[in-house]
């Protein structure tokens, strides 16, 4: 089968470069699955866990953070907040971060800090899903 460059680059490094035969995305209307050969597009990424098939039925997942994809000439280049393997998440870390935002949410805020705290929440529950490796949706 055919293969695609991959490269997922988040704000702190460069989270992975080279070959991948499929990719599956979060994107903010369902999941996208990008194929080698793949129409030229830009895709919104939200907060949620990617799948790649870096080789045959050898899949990775990875815990994402807001961002775009842009496909070109058989190329998909991944532009992310955050991009961590299941295991270099902090579990601990993830679940203190969830309760104080939990926590944050419960009190009274503005609009804005109301946000700033939902997209914190969203952030440690998709660190603690692909941590643990649950397939259930935000």
């Amino acid at each position: 089968m055919d293969t695609f460059g991959l490269k997922i680059i988040a704000s702190d490094r460069v989270f992975y470069e080279g070959r991948c035969r499929k990719l599956v995305i979060p994107a903010p209307d369902g999941e996208k699955g990008i194929l080698p050969n793949h129409e030229n597009m830009v895709i919104a990424v939200k907060i949620g866990m990617a799948r790649m098939e870096i080789e045959e039925g050898n899949w990775v997942e990875v815990a994402l953070g807001r961002g775009f994809a842009e496909v070109v000439n058989n190329r998909v280049t991944l532009l992310v907040d955050t991009a961590e393997k299941p295991e270099e998440i902090d579990i601990r870390h993830a679940q203190e971060q969830k309760e104080r935002a939990e926590e944050r949410i419960r009190q009274k805020q503005s609009i804005q800090e109301y946000y700033h705290s939902q997209a914190s929440l969203a952030r440690a529950m998709n660190r603690l899903r692909v941590s643990q490796g649950k397939r259930w949706n935000l």
